[in-house]
C-alpha cells in the first residue's frame, strides 16, 4: 500500500512539472509573437507591474521597463496620504508614463494630476486607469513638466523621471546628471517651486550623497528620508522623501 501511495505522489508531481513546462513554453511562444527582446524579461514580471495585466493593460516598450512595480507604487501612495492631513490631497505626477503610480495615488483617494510629454503614453495611462476604475480621479495632461511647473499647485510632487533605459544598471555610481530629460538637480528645483513635499523614485545604484544634497537646495534645508524598495527580496529602487513627505 505504501509503495502504491508513493507511486501516485510521484505521478502527480511529474504531471505538475509537465504542466509547468508546457505553460512555460506557451509563455515563451507568446513573448516571441508579441514583444521585443528588450521587453521579454519584463513580460515575465507583468503581474508585478500591474496585477490586473490580463484585463487589458497597455504599455509601449519604454513603459515596460520604466513603470514602477505595483507594490512599490502602493507604498508611495500610502506614504503620500500619511504625509498630508488633507482627506483628498492633490498629487502631481510629473512623469506619469503609462500610469503605474498615478493609478495607485488615485486608489488611495488622492486627486492626481498626471503629466507626460508623450501623448501615446498618456493614452495607455488612461486605458490602464479605467481598468482600475480610477480614471475620474486623475487629470491627464499632455505637456512638458518644465513649462507647466510655474502654473501647477499641489500638496505633493512625485518625481520618477526616466533613468535612461535598462542600461542604467551597468553604471556603478548613478549620479543625478544621468536622469532624463534634465539632470536631477534641475528637476528637483522645478518641483520645489510647487511644494517642498516631494517624493522621488530613483535607481538602486543612485549616488545617495547627491540625493541628500537635493535637500540643501532649500533654506533651511528640507528634511530628507531615503528608503530602499524591495520586490521579492531584490532591491528595485530607492525612494527619497523630502519636506513633509519625510518621516519626522
Amino acid at each position: 500500500m505504501k509503495k502504491k501511495r508513493m507511486r501516485n505522489k510521484k505521478t502527480i508531481s511529474a504531471a505538475k512539472a509537465h504542466k509547468k513546462r508546457k505553460q512555460s513554453i506557451r509563455d515563451r511562444e507568446k513573448v516571441a509573437q508579441n514583444v521585443s527582446p528588450v521587453v521579454e524579461k519584463y513580460w515575465f514580471q507583468r503581474y508585478n507591474l500591474f496585477s490586473k495585466y490580463d484585463e487589458g493593460i497597455k504599455m509601449d516598450e519604454e513603459g515596460w521597463y520604466s513603470v514602477t512595480p505595483e507594490q512599490i507604487a502602493i507604498r508611495h501612495a500610502l506614504r503620500c496620504v500619511a504625509a498630508t492631513a488633507k482627506p483628498n490631497p492633490v498629487v502631481i505626477d510629473c512623469f506619469a508614463g503609462v500610469g503605474g503610480n498615478a493609478i495607485q495615488f488615485a486608489r488611495m483617494c488622492c486627486s492626481v494630476v498626471a503629466i507626460d510629454i508623450d501623448p501615446k503614453k498618456l493614452e495607455f495611462a488612461i486605458n490602464n486607469a479605467k481598468i482600475y476604475g480610477v480614471q475620474h480621479c486623475i487629470d491627464f495632461i499632455v505637456g512638458d513638466f518644465f513649462q507647466l511647473a510655474p502654473s501647477l499647485k499641489g500638496d505633493i510632487v512625485f518625481l520618477a523621471p526616466p533613468w535612461g533605459g535598462p542600461s542604467y544598471k551597468s553604471i556603478e555610481n548613478f549620479t543625478l546628471d544621468f536622469l532624463k530629460p534634465r539632470d536631477g538637480f534641475t528637476i528637483f528645483q522645478f518641483a520645489q517651486a510647487i511644494t517642498p513635499n516631494i517624493i522621488m523614485f530613483l535607481p538602486r545604484n543612485v549616488d545617495l550623497q547627491q540625493v541628500e544634497e537635493l535637500s540643501w537646495l532649500s533654506s533651511p534645508p528640507l528634511e530628507v528620508e531615503i528608503e530602499e524598495n524591495y520586490l521579492q527580496n531584490n532591491v528595485k529602487g530607492v525612494t527619497a522623501y523630502f519636506g513633509g513627505a519625510a518621516c519626522h
